[in-house]
């Protein structure tokens, strides 16, 4: 009677660790399209997210096109713009292009940030 309560959690846990081993392989894709103000994830070709962002004001250009992120930081303070918070930050471009969240919620879909796509935080 105990193993048989044990199968659906142990089943459960096998299933998540096969997935966890594939996601780490996904192939992620991110789409920003600043005439819309917004932000699509890809992942295997799926769309998973469609999400308002908040990109680069006039001077601070936002790249637009498709992009793989290769670097995250949970706590990120920007060393060009005065510390200013970039939480959860997945960097994308060399030079330092990142998504991250914000404290400026009311911002989100129109161009202001200092470059940086903003997501709710």
């Amino acid at each position: 009677m105990r193993i048989s309560r044990l199968i659906p959690p142990l089943t459960a846990a096998t299933v998540a660790v096969l997935m966890l081993g594939q996601a780490a392989h996904a192939d992620l894709l991110i789409n920003i399209d600043k005439s819309a103000q917004r932000m699509t994830v890809t992942v295997n070709g799926e769309q998973l997210y469609d999400w308002p962002v908040s990109t680069g004001a006039n001077g601070y250009d936002t790249p637009s096109g498709t992009f793989k992120p290769f670097r995250m930081e949970i706590d990120h303070y920007s060393e060009e713009y005065d510390n200013a918070p970039m939480p959860y930050s997945m960097f994308f471009t060399q030079t330092g292009n990142a998504i991250h969240g914000t404290y400026e919620q009311r911002n989100l879909g129109r161009a202001v940030s200092g470059r940086l796509p903003h997501l709710l935080a």
